[in-house]
Parts: C-alpha cells; sequence; structure tokens
C-alpha cells in the first residue's frame, strides 16, 4: 500500500483545479496542463484538496494510486513555478540556432538536425551552446531534454555530445602506444 498515495495534494488559492471523469485539469498563473488517469484509482476535490483513492483492491490500483498522486502534486506544481532542464553542447563546431518553434542542431554530422519543439514548451539558447528548456509539465519537459540529448550523447572519450548540467560524464583513457 503506497504511503505517498494517502497523502492529500494541497491546491493553493492562485490554482484551479477541475475533474471531468478520469481527466484532470489544474491551471494557475504560469499556465494549465490536464492529464487522464487510469480507471484503476478515483481522484476527488475535497475543500482545496485533491483525494487520490483505489478503485479496487488490485496490486496495479493500489501502486497507481501512489503514481496518480506524485503526478497530481507535479501539476499543481508546475503552475505555479515552471519546471526546466538545462542543457549544453560540447564539441568543435557543436551549436543549436532556434528557427521559430524549431531548433536546429549542428551536431558533427553531414546534415544539420532539426528538432520541433512540442506545443508548451519554451526553449531559450544563449551562446549557441547552452539550452534552457522551461515548461508546465515536468514529463514533457524532461523528454523533450531526453530527445535532444539522444541525438549526439556524451562519448567517453573526449567528452563531446550533448549532457544536461551537472551530469558526471566518466571519462575513459585513449589508446596507448609502445
Amino acid at each position: 500500500m503506497s504511503r505517498i498515495g494517502k497523502l492529500p495534494v494541497q491546491i493553493p488559492s492562485a490554482v484551479k483545479a477541475n475533474i471531468s471523469g478520469q481527466t484532470v485539469l489544474i491551471e494557475g498563473p504560469k499556465g494549465k496542463v490536464s492529464k487522464t488517469f487510469d480507471k484503476a484509482v478515483t481522484i476527488t476535490l475535497k475543500e482545496g484538496e485533491l483525494l487520490v483513492d483505489s478503485a479496487n483492491n488490485s496490486r496495479l490500483a493500489h501502486a497507481m494510486r501512489g503514481t496518480a498522486r506524485a503526478i497530481l502534486a507535479n501539476m499543481v506544481k508546475g503552475v505555479q513555478v515552471l519546471y526546466s532542464k538545462d542543457l549544453e553542447i560540447v564539441g568543435v563546431g557543436f551549436k543549436a540556432i532556434l528557427n521559430g518553434k524549431m531548433i536546429d542542431l549542428a551536431l558533427g554530422y553531414s546534415h544539420p538536425i532539426k528538432y520541433e519543439i512540442p506545443e508548451g514548451i519554451k526553449v531559450t539558447i544563449v551562446e549557441n551552446t547552452k539550452l534552457k528548456i522551461e515548461g508546465v509539465d515536468k514529463h514533457l519537459v524532461g523528454q523533450v531534454a531526453a530527445d535532444i540529448k539522444h541525438f549526439y550523447p556524451v562519448e567517453p572519450y573526449k567528452g563531446k555530445g550533448v549532457r544536461i548540467v551537472g551530469q558526471y560524464v566518466r571519462r575513459k583513457e585513449g589508446k596507448k602506444t609502445a
């Protein structure tokens, strides 16, 4: 049984919540986010709190209760304070350019990589090598960062590639000639 799932999610005065079936819509000063949850959980709004309960006594329902409560808490926090991830591009000639809702990435390949920014995400680029990804949906912010990082993961010999700021990169020693 989930201990996290038992706790109610407090809704501040600046945030509005609306439940329609299994879909929850949270609106706040920074934006709005909506999510549809599994039928294994029931979500109720009572006196400024969101309560999550298991729909039945199955193992899946108990697991989903804690998951749904954590997602709801992230939704409430996201509409108050934007989630953000910082990326860094390391390598000679590696850069990123923002063209409207597209990011052009030059990562040492023979062609530029074009990535379309999803709706609800704001990307700012500083010095052509530092990207800041912001949005109200924690999952979407992390997914966009992972997608961009996936185009050229950091390689262990020279440390070139796209990395999350603060990420530890284990370096390897190069080939030795005798």
